[in-house]
């Protein structure tokens, strides 16, 4: 038994629990949407559909490191999931913002009306 091992079998159970819930948490922060997306077990093909882009459009977003919040709202949403934003702060709770980057229903333009001549 290696002393990793031996130090994590002495650890209590809740311990353990909350070490390896850190731990999920570390490797959830380092998911890149490519990741992200095998871990969900879809294909760019499927991801296309579900984005109504082409399989060379999701190839592009996973290569990227500057999205806007929408369009990572919209990958999150095709993998059956919701995005949620934190800001968190060192001197108070988390806080979940909402609102940011929602895409908003386009409403079509008032027409002006004419004067009559």
């Amino acid at each position: 038994m290696t002393n990793l091992d031996r130090i994590i079998k002495d650890l209590s159970p809740e311990r353990r629990k909350k070490i390896e819930a850190r731990a999920a948490q570390l490797i959830a922060e380092e998911l890149t949407l490519q990741k992200l997306r095998r871990a969900r077990k879809l294909t760019q093909v499927r991801m296309a559909k579900a984005l109504g882009i082409g399989q060379d459009g999701v190839s592009k977003l996973e290569k990227r490191t500057d999205l806007m919040i929408s369009t990572l709202r919209k990958s999150i949403q095709a993998m059956g999931g919701n995005l949620s934003l934190v800001a968190e702060f060192p001197d108070r709770a988390p806080e979940v913002l909402a609102g940011i980057g929602e895409v908003e229903p386009i409403r079509p333009k008032r027409r002006s009306k004419k004067k009559a001549a």
